[in-house]
């Protein structure tokens, strides 16, 4: 806007919701984009509702030049021009002042122009480069979650404020345009000042919606089609997935996806996708995962991609689950949307359980997805929320700085774990008919928690609200502590910590908990009791403690289980049996727990290392050694500044050989999903253990990768253990080789695999290299995953720490714009582990402003003090431990 910035007094530092004076109702859009100078105009025509008697508008607008602002006031047939126009910063508001009031009731329409660069930040309506035969070619598109549609448009930029859209693009005319709804034409555009060949595409009225799901582009996009009918209506809708053009045929596995997961969701909610198309646009620069714009979903190349002729088990997931999850939101966010940002867990907790879980096992039953859940986002969220530093489900969101923070694993994995605890209280059926009735309640409309869980009690037929409320409300989560006699359990819960018992000022909430106890009935054959809820500090359980027991059956609740020691050396015997009376769920749900108490002081760390030695004797499940795995690389994680600890560890995960001695190294198309990811787990530890036979057997795979150019040897799985042994081990051939891969990968996922490579490089020459590189040829989409790996080869975690504090001002500014800004500072400190560490993060951001990612750094503080503490306490022990493990397996 072409007006003086007002003062930081004339807006509230509490005000940080817009006034209701007035109420959108339709957007008249339209936005010209010119890729030749990456820049966009645009007008505008807003018709607005007055709820009450105001002399000015207040609506939010960022990195906007506005120009030309008149109000045609309808019920008066009045045309004005405004008196004053201001923006405030520091709240992204437009404030324009006009000569009369506008009365309540009453029906005006803004109309006004506006202008701005399309950017590099990744957010708002920006650009996207793309290498079209060698050079550098760019296309614009939108990405306006939470809060950046005002770096689009003038808009009233809040969920609840839904209006319908009419939007129309201008382009060059070999160009291809996309927005939410149908084009319902196309034309020649003459433009006095572009010259040049031009067109218009109009898109059909949109539904009422939030404008964070506002979304268009416009580039040199090929597609793919398909369609579906809908099983509700019998309407057959196109299907489209768009790329540029060295992307699209890796686009059909995506498209599969989302044919085959729609039907399925309509039957599942009992309600019809209400728009006349679903478009997927895959884009080569990309802030997060994807985007759930409606009618238009967005995302990055390696959530969307696939290599038909190559293709991996875990890329095949990723696409899956995140094409599955963005559909899902058609329902869960676009539809019905959440009224303001403090309950983002009704879009991203439900999208992540219906579309990753429930849907997914529906197509994908041999994946195993209901148990991958407990490793992928179980435990994901239960490592957050163990901090003192974490933050409710629901939880106050004031300002855009702290609503792009909320945007983790509580909102998203805990979000869905309550609700996966609540659909196994409940039953499955009952629970889906429950969100039938809350979604068709709140058709085109805005919820609240209270809104979910009205629609479920009337499925179940009693009261969940307040079981549920404390879920949401309260951070944290109980651990429930079990004592014995012989003929009864008495459960008591207290709030989990990762240090340790909690203070009682930290220790108030009483969580209500489905205990799921599952115990041996008659016949020998394990029976679950789904009704016995512990909802006070302590109660009493009647039960035969002679016999096998297990609380939280199936891994189905939200807590850690803490038993006598006896019971759990009794448990863990009978899980290590391979006819064992409990689940998969529970053993990946065991190894969790007996992990996750140990770190925090409940029981020895070398208790949790010999549960993983018995298990590994006769466990053959993929999801079992992966939960094994990880939290065993947690250790190594803590102590890698230990030499001695760690070269114990690295003979420890050796264990993976006998593995790799059945499996091999090759893939076989029959064999199962757990069959091929068992393989990629084993290699891929081993080989980060340094196990001689297998670093040679990776080098002699990728040396014949360079000599012949055949790397058939190299299964897409493997890619990733590869390119990081060969040059961990290797020199700068090896280094020079990936560095290539990476900047001309056969798809998104080597893309990935070969930043392993770039940073796990052992010479100081190559680790500069890295670094350099990082500044001046990598993308922002991937600068936390180069981020992450340097912090997680020990051999540069201190030189990462450096290198962010070096370049701190620059990182800053690069993404303080976007959601990276987050990651970048959580990988870049997390594996420190001593408290002079954390007093020197503390002392370097001191006086630095910390507004955008404040949860983080408390977060990080949090582990690093934890880490610190778990060093202290069980050093003696893990060592013991380890070298007698080493002495009697003779390695």
């Amino acid at each position: 806007m072409a007006a003086a910035a007002v003062s930081p007094s004339s807006v509230s530092p509490d005000e940080h919701r817009l006034p209701l004076d007035v109420k959108p109702v339709h957007y008249d859009l339209t936005i010209r984009t010119d890729l030749e100078k990456l820049e966009f105009d645009g007008w505008a025509a807003i018709k607005l509702n007055v709820q009450k008697e105001t002399t000015k508008l207040v609506f939010h607008s960022s990195g906007l030049e506005i120009s030309d602002i008149v109000l045609h006031n309808q019920s008066a047939n009045v045309t004005e021009k405004p008196t004053s126009q201001s923006l405030d910063p520091a709240t992204e508001r437009a404030i324009v002042e006009f000569p009369s009031s506008l009365q309540g009731g009453s029906t005006v329409v803004l109309q006004l122009k506006f202008q701005g660069p399309l950017t590099a930040d990744m957010m708002g309506y920006y650009r996207s480069s793309w290498k079209n035969e060698g050079k550098e070619e760019y296309y614009s598109l939108t990405q306006f979650e939470p809060t950046a549609a005002r770096r689009g448009f003038p808009c009233w930029d809040e969920p609840l404020l839904k209006a319908t859209y009419s939007i129309s693009l201008i382009s060059r005319s070999d160009s291809v345009n996309l927005s939410n709804m149908n084009a319902v034409s196309e034309e020649a555009y003459a433009s006095e000042d572009k010259p040049g060949d031009w067109k218009i595409t109009r898109f059909a009225k949109s539904p009422p919606m939030s404008t964070y799901l506002v979304a268009y582009a416009n580039g040199p996009f090929a597609h793919l089609e398909d369609s579906y009918v809908s099983p509700l209506s019998g309407t057959k809708r196109p299907l489209r997935i768009y790329a540029t053009k060295d992307s699209i045929h890796q686009a059909q596995f995506a498209l599969d996806i989302k044919r085959k997961v729609l039907p399925l969701y309509e039957k599942m909610f009992d309600i019809e996708y209400p728009l006349p198309k679903l478009d997927t646009l895959i884009a080569n620069d990309y802030d997060a995962g994807a985007m759930e714009n409606w009618g238009l979903i967005t995302g990055r190349t390696s959530s969307f991609c696939l290599d038909p002729t190559k293709v991996g088990v875990a890329a095949q997931k990723r696409v899956a689950s995140i094409q599955s999850h963005e559909v899902a939101h058609m329902w869960f966010g676009d539809i019905t949307t959440m009224a303001w940002w403090d309950n983002l867990y009704l879009n991203e907790g439900f999208a992540t359980l219906m579309g990753e879980i429930m849907m997914i096992d529906k197509i994908y039953p041999e994946w195993n997805v209901h148990s991958e859940f407990i490793n992928d986002h179980l435990n994901r969220a239960l490592s957050l929320d163990a901090k003192l530093s974490s933050h409710p489900i629901e939880v106050e969101c004031p300002d855009a700085n702290q609503i792009n923070q909320i945007f983790d694993s509580l909102s998203y994995s805990k979000a869905a774990s309550v609700l996966r605890m609540l659909a196994a209280y409940v039953g499955e059926e009952k629970f889906l008919h429950g969100v039938s009735i809350y979604l068709k309640e709140h058709l085109f409309g805005n919820s609240v928690s209270s809104d979910l869980w009205d629609g479920i009690s009337k499925s179940a037929g009693h009261d969940v609200t307040t079981m549920m409320n404390t879920w949401v409300s309260k951070m944290g989560f109980p651990v429930v502590t079990v004592k014995e006699t012989p003929k009864s359990i008495i459960v008591r819960q207290d709030r989990f910590l990762e240090t340790g018992h909690p203070e009682e000022k930290d220790n108030q909430t009483i969580w209500q908990i489905p205990l799921f106890l599952a115990h041996v009935g008659e016949g020998g054959k394990l029976q679950v009791d789904r009704s016995i809820v512990l909802n006070e500090r302590e109660m009493t359980i009647p039960l035969d403690t002679s016999k096998p027991y297990k609380l939280n059956s199936d891994t189905s609740s939200v807590c850690r289980v803490l038993y006598p020691p006896e019971r759990l050396s009794q448990i863990a015997q009978e899980a290590a049996k391979k006819d064992s009376l409990f689940s998969l769920n529970d053993r990946i749900g065991l190894v969790h727990d007996v992990f996750a108490l140990a770190k925090a002081g409940h029981a020895e760390i070398s208790t949790a290392l010999d549960l993983v030695n018995n298990l590994r004797k006769e466990e053959e499940e993929f999801l079992v050694w992966q939960g094994m795995r990880d939290k065993v690389n947690e250790l190594v994680g803590v102590w890698w500044e230990d030499d001695h600890i760690h070269d114990l560890f690295c003979r420890f995960r050796r264990m993976y050989s006998p593995i790799i001695a059945k499996l091999g190294y090759d893939y076989k198309d029959d064999e199962s999903p757990s069959i091929k990811q068992l393989r990629t787990l084993a290699v891929g530890g081993a080989a980060a253990a340094g196990d001689p036979p297998v670093v040679a057997e990776l080098q002699k795979r990728f040396n014949h990768m360079l000599a012949t150019g055949d790397d058939s040897g190299i299964a897409l799985d493997l890619e990733s253990a590869v390119y990081t042994t060969v040059v961990k081990h290797g020199g700068k051939k090896e280094y020079d080789a990936v560095k290539a891969i990476f900047e001309n990968p056969r798809t998104p996922t080597t893309r990935q695999a070969a930043v392993g490579g770039l940073c796990y490089a052992s010479s100081p020459e190559l680790v500069d290299q890295t670094f350099k590189y990082i500044l001046t040829d990598v993308k922002e989409q991937d600068y936390y995953i180069f981020f992450a790996n340097l912090a997680f080869n020990r051999s540069t975690t201190r030189r990462m720490v450096s290198f962010l504090k070096e370049h701190y001002d620059d990182i800053y500014e690069r993404f303080s714009k976007n959601t990276q800004l987050n990651l970048l500072i959580s990988y870049s400190f997390k594996r420190l582990a001593t408290e002079a560490d954390a007093k020197d993060v503390e002392e370097f951001f001191k006086d630095k402003d910390v507004s955008k990612f404040n949860l983080v750094l408390h977060q990080t503080l949090d582990t690093i003090r934890s880490n610190a503490a778990l060093i202290e306490r069980s050093t003696d022990d893990v060592v013991r431990y380890l070298e007698s493990w080493a002495q009697n397996a003779k390695m």
